[in-house]
Order: C-alpha cells, then sequence, then structure tokens
C-alpha cells in the first residue's frame, strides 16, 4: 500500500532522508520511532504530497506521489502533530466542513459525519465549539477530521502528543479500531511502550536512515537476545541459588529484585535457547517453578541501535 524507493530529502546542506526503502502491506499498523530530525516528519509529508523528494520516488496504492498528487490525496487521511482548527465551530459543523471540502455529496455528509463522531466518541459533543473541548477531543477531533473521505491509508505524526494518559488510551484504541477496518496506518511517536502494544511492524530511524525493520519481537530480537526469568521452588537453608543455576546453566546469573525473579542473559558466544535452560535446570535436580523469556524493550533497542550516533546534533527538528 506504499512504498518508497531511495528516497531522499536535502534541505540545503543538511540531509534530512537517506535513500529511504520502505514497503507497508495493506492493513498494517506501521509505528515510525526516532528522534525529532530523524526524517519521520520528511518521509510523512512526502506521502502526504506536502513535500517532494530531492531523489527517489514512492507510491500510495500504486499512485506516484509526485506524478498524481491529486490521486494520492484522495487516497490518504494525514494528521499532523499540531494542526489548527476553526475554534468557534461547532464540532458537527467542523467535520462537515472539510467533508464538503472532499466533495462528500450533501446526502452522505450528515451520515458520515455522524459514523465519525461516533468512532472517536465525540457525538455527545457534537453542538459544542471546537475551542471549548480538551486537548484530547481535539486530538481525537483531528483524527476525525483526516477520516472524512474514506481514505485507504492514514499518516498520522504524533496522534498522541501532548496528551494525558486516559487520552492516549482512547487514541489508541481508536487506531486499533481503524486497523480492524483495514486502513493502513503510519504512524510515528516518541512513546514507545504504547507503539510496542498496538503496531504489527515497526520502524527505527535516526540521522535520515532506516536502522531496522520489522515487528517488534523480530526488530528486538535482531539488536539483543532475550533475557530469561526463572524462578526456583524451595532450597536447602545452605543452597546457594545464583551459584547452582549458574552452574547448571553455564551463563552468569543475577538477581532481579523488581521482578523477584534470576535473571540470565542468554546471548553472547554460548546462546541459550528457553528449551535448553528448563532441560539443564531440570537436569540439575533443580526445582523449577517457573522459566519465561523477556525481550528487550523498544527503548533498550532504540538505545542500543543508536548507542554510537550523536543524535543531538540533528539539524532539522521538522523532519
Amino acid at each position: 500500500m506504499i512504498i518508497t524507493q531511495g528516497l531522499t530529502r536535502w534541505y540545503g546542506d543538511f540531509l534530512a532522508l537517506d535513500a529511504l526503502d520502505l514497503e507497508l502491506s495493506e492493513g498494517d499498523l506501521f509505528g515510525f520511532i526516532g528522534p525529532n530530525g530523524a526524517g519521520k516528519t520528511t518521509t510523512m509529508k512526502i506521502l502526504a504530497t506536502l513535500l517532494d523528494p530531492t531523489e527517489g520516488r514512492a507510491f500510495v496504492g500504486g499512485v506516484d506521489v509526485v506524478k498524481e498528487p491529486k490521486k494520492v490525496r484522495r487516497l490518504v487521511g494525514y494528521m499532523p502533530d499540531f494542526f489548527g482548527v476553526y475554534r468557534e465551530m461547532r464540532v458537527a459543523e467542523y467535520l462537515a466542513f472539510f467533508a464538503a471540502a472532499y466533495r462528500v455529496s450533501r446526502r452522505d455528509q450528515r451520515r458520515v459525519v455522524g459514523d465519525l463522531l461516533e468512532l472517536v466518541d465525540l457525538a455527545h459533543k457534537s453542538e459544542d465549539t471546537v475551542g471549548a473541548l480538551s486537548r484530547g477531543m481535539q486530538q481525537r477531533l483531528g483524527l476525525a477530521r483526516a477520516l472524512v473521505h474514506d481514505p485507504k491509508v492514514l499518516i498520522l505524526d504524533e496522534p498522541a502528543s501532548g496528551l494525558d494518559p486516559r487520552a492516549r488510551v482512547e487514541v489508541r484504541e481508536i487506531l486499533l479500531e481503524l486497523s480492524r477496518m483495514g486502513k493502513t496506518i503510519l504512524l510515528s511517536s516518541h512513546i514507545l511502550p504504547e507503539l510496542s502494544s498496538v503496531c504489527n511492524r515497526i520502524g527505527i530511524i535516526a540521522r535520515g536512515s532506516l536502522l531496522a525493520l520489522g515487528s517488534v519481537d523480530e526488530v528486538a530480537a535482531s539488536v539483543a537476545a532475550p533475557t530469561l526469568h526463572i524462578r526456583l521452588g524451595e532450597l536447602p537453608e545452605d543452597a546457594d541459588p545464583q551459584a547452582l543455576l549458574a552452574a547448571a546453566l553455564g551463563h552468569e546469573v543475577s538477581w532481579n529484585a523488581e521482578a523477584r525473579v534470576w535473571s540470565v542473559d542468554v546471548g553472547g558466544e554460548m546462546p541459550l535457547t528457553p528449551e535448553d535452560a528448563a532441560r539443564s535446570i531440570v537436569g540439575a535436580q533443580l526445582p523449577l517453578r517457573y522459566l519465561h523469556p523477556v525481550q528487550a524493550s523498544l527503548e533498550e533497542v532504540f538505545l542500543r541501535l543508536t548507542a554510537d550516533m550523536d543524535l543531538g546534533s540533528e539539524g532539522e527538528d521538522a523532519a
């Protein structure tokens, strides 16, 4: 549904996007992760036909974004990080205005507006002015605005920016519902734990280059082996569980006080699978009660991938 080939964008002497190759399938809920200036917004603006690439090509639904921008705009609903609102308009009137701009017929406008207000849980605010809405409600209204022409693709730049935890949960549930409806969604966010719980695929970008691409588990596994969390049953009073586990597994063992488990890094020169670990522990006649592999978090993955980069020198805040 979205394809970029060698997509490159220069701002003067600053390279904001460096030969980006990306492919999103229909129904993907794709999370774009990166610091300010990494190239996320630049990519989104190109896909939304608001910016031309310096080099390379991009397609939405098989349509070239440079050669046929009008066709692309019918396919795309774009929600920027910060968007203006007509504060004195009533909520329903606001959506009807944008529906008319997309040439939704008068006959269909009432139904479209009503359905969208139900989707974003603003039906009870339809007669309120936009300016009277909370920040979270305005974000949900902005999402409804991006949907008035029933686009196949949604491009959402920081849709949860500035929202409180409750409002973020509400936006997340709406995104999941839209994904179930078959929409292809490309979103960026700095709130990494929420991306891991929503997106079926992610891409990590820094300094204009794509560093990793795949499902959350695939990306995490490519960066770091999982850690095993282990609990043992009752041992003799004079037993040293740390030493016994280390001897059985052939790996260093540490105590994770927060999770109240023994923690084992199973990577390195002698990788250890959970199955092998369980067999070794049982074979050593230790009372195994719990063994669970824990993958690195998105924050840990991002920090490891960008450890050698000076991200503080990113040159374009809006990229």
